[in-house]
């Protein structure tokens, strides 16, 4: 029937987690980098440590009882079938909330707030910082079904959040979103002003007029000299992806461990901590996590459809004004911050601004706790929206 929701529960066939064990079972390694750092890539010995855990010790169902314990459903929107979590507070002031992932991040991002956002009396919050909570895979992403034709960009995808939002019966919603997700919800909050009633934001991105560069201020010019320097050294996966996202395919969908060091390298330079070794990434987030979330690439076959999200938007952002209330919550290990002087040039409505003492790129993943915080301080100032 057009239209209908049905629940989703993950049940990988055996076979498939065979099928895994087995290639993990005859790697053929590359030799190591020639420097003493990630500069060259995810270091050799990091990368055997994590595929010898993946292959002894991961354990696969762990993951997926956990997320089926997080009621989880499917739709088709604009003929591509949607998988995403839709977890009800109980208290009858809740808000919808709307949260989106981006890549190489995925829904297990989220798993670790849905408690605190759905039961906030459970965790050190009131009754007004409950929300119901919809966090959709994107699409050719995890469980959601991939685009079989082009044109399914950010735009695209904001629409059918919007088409979900009013399917799940919702006249008005808040969102939220990091990397890819912030970007989908700012062209939710363009497409859909009169049903988004506003935006938090964990990704803070601006783009300089030329007046801008003319009256910018020390510190701008120092975030500006940063994203350039954050351009040349971290963003080549992306112009891959954003070009070819067909030939990257074919190597990350025959190796896990070219799959698993294409998303865990972001991780290892993303991740806000010392990078001096693994067992400090692993105080933030430990091998389970992170490979929780390459198995959502893995067992889908996504690496191919997730990267083409890149080939239809990169580069290709609407940057038109934007005037719904918005938040941003700066954590110093993402993307280097433009400012609230910049950001304000487009997002003409902030009412939430904080920088963050820690905390990285996967914001919600790694400090769960600040992420709930902020998300509680910026809308507390959406009451009655």
């Amino acid at each position: 029937m057009k239209d209908s929701i049905s629940p989703f529960s993950i049940s990988i066939p055996q076979d498939q987690l065979d099928d895994l064990s087995a290639r993990l079972s005859g790697i053929r390694w590359p030799d190591a980098e020639t420097v003493g750092d990630n500069s060259q890539g995810l270091p050799l010995a990091y990368a055997k440590e994590l595929a010898t855990y993946w292959e002894q010790h991961y354990d696969w169902r762990r993951c997926e009882r956990v997320m089926n314990d997080r009621d989880q459903f499917t739709t088709v929107i604009d003929d591509i079938e949607i998988h995403f979590h839709h977890i009800k507070s109980p208290h009858p002031s809740a808000r919808p909330l709307l949260i989106t992932h981006g890549w190489p991040g995925s829904t297990v991002e989220f798993l670790k707030v849905i408690e605190p956002l759905t039961h906030p009396t459970d965790h050190s919050g009131t009754e007004s910082d409950a929300f119901h909570l919809v966090i959709p895979s994107l699409p050719g992403f995890g469980f959601s079904g991939k685009p079989k034709q082009a044109g399914v960009g950010i735009e695209a995808i904001a629409r059918m959040w919007a088409k979900l939002m009013s399917r799940l019966g919702y006249g008005h919603y808040l969102a939220q979103g990091g990397d890819w997700g912030a970007v989908v919800t700012e062209a939710l909050a363009a497409t859909d002003p009169a049903h988004c009633n506003g935006i938090h934001l964990n990704l803070l991105i601006a783009v300089p007029s030329g007046e801008d560069l003319q009256s910018m201020t020390a510190e701008e010019q120092q975030w500006l000299a940063d994203i350039q320097s954050f351009d040349a050294l971290e963003t080549g996966y992306s112009r891959q992806q954003a070009t070819r996202p067909q030939t990257i395919g074919y190597g990350l969908a025959d190796s896990p461990v070219g799959q698993m060091a294409w998303i865990v390298e972001k991780f290892w330079s993303w991740v806000d901590f010392e990078k001096d070794g693994a067992e400090k990434l692993e105080q933030v987030l430990s091998k389970d996590e992170l490979l929780d979330n390459v198995m959502m690439y893995w067992l889908n076959n996504a690496a191919t459809s997730s990267a083409r999200l890149y080939w239809e938007s990169y580069g290709k952002i609407n940057r038109e004004s934007i005037d719904v209330p918005v938040g941003c919550s700066a954590f110093p290990g993402d993307m280097p911050s433009p400012g609230r002087r910049l950001m304000s040039k487009r997002f003409t409505n902030i009412i939430y601004w904080n920088e963050l003492p820690k905390g990285g790129h996967f914001a919600a993943f790694e400090q769960p706790e600040l992420y709930v915080t902020e998300l509680r301080r910026c809308f507390e100032g959406f009451l009655g929206q």
